[in-house]
C-alpha cells in the first residue's frame, strides 16, 4: 500500500519535469508535461534486451495521469521504430504507432507511487521497487 501522503494532483504537480529511473535491464528518462503528455527515452542496458529496443526504438511519446497513488503512462506513439516506414514521395506508414495505441488501450502502465518529494520519487511495478531522480 501507499504510504505517500500526498494528493493525486500534488502528485501530478510533483511529477512536471525531466527525472531519471535506473532499473535492473534499463535506463529511463521521462519528461512529464503539464498538458499530462510525456516523452520517454529508454536505454537497454542487458545485451539480450537490444533486440527489443531495435524493433520498438528508445523513444516513446503518450498521456499519464495519477489516480489513487497510482501513476498511469498510455504510449501513443514510437517515433524511432523502424516499424514506422517512410516511403518517398508517397506516404509514411505508423505500424508501431498503431500497435502502441491498441497496447495502451489493452495494457496501460501503471506505478504505486510510495514516495515523492521535489527531488526524488519512489515508485514500485509489479516486480521491483523504482527510484527516481529529478533531472530538470
Amino acid at each position: 500500500m501507499s504510504n505517500s501522503k500526498h494528493s493525486d494532483i500534488e502528485i501530478e504537480i510533483l511529477l512536471f519535469g525531466k527525472w531519471r529511473f535506473d532499473t535492473s535491464s534499463e535506463k529511463v528518462t521521462i519528461e512529464f508535461k503539464d498538458d499530462m503528455t510525456y516523452e520517454q527515452t529508454t536505454v537497454q542496458t542487458l545485451l539480450f534486451s537490444k533486440p527489443k529496443e531495435l524493433i520498438t526504438g528508445n523513444k516513446f511519446t503518450g498521456v499519464w495521469y495519477v489516480s489513487q497513488k497510482k501513476l498511469y503512462l498510455n504510449v501513443k506513439t514510437m517515433p524511432k521504430s523502424f516499424l514506422n516506414l517512410r516511403i518517398p514521395l508517397v506516404f509514411k506508414i505508423s505500424i508501431a504507432d498503431m500497435i502502441a495505441t491498441l497496447g495502451s488501450v489493452l495494457m496501460v502502465e501503471n506505478y504505486e507511487i510510495m514516495k515523492i518529494n521535489s527531488s526524488k520519487f519512489l515508485m514500485k511495478d509489479k516486480e521491483q521497487s523504482i527510484l527516481g531522480t529529478k533531472i530538470k
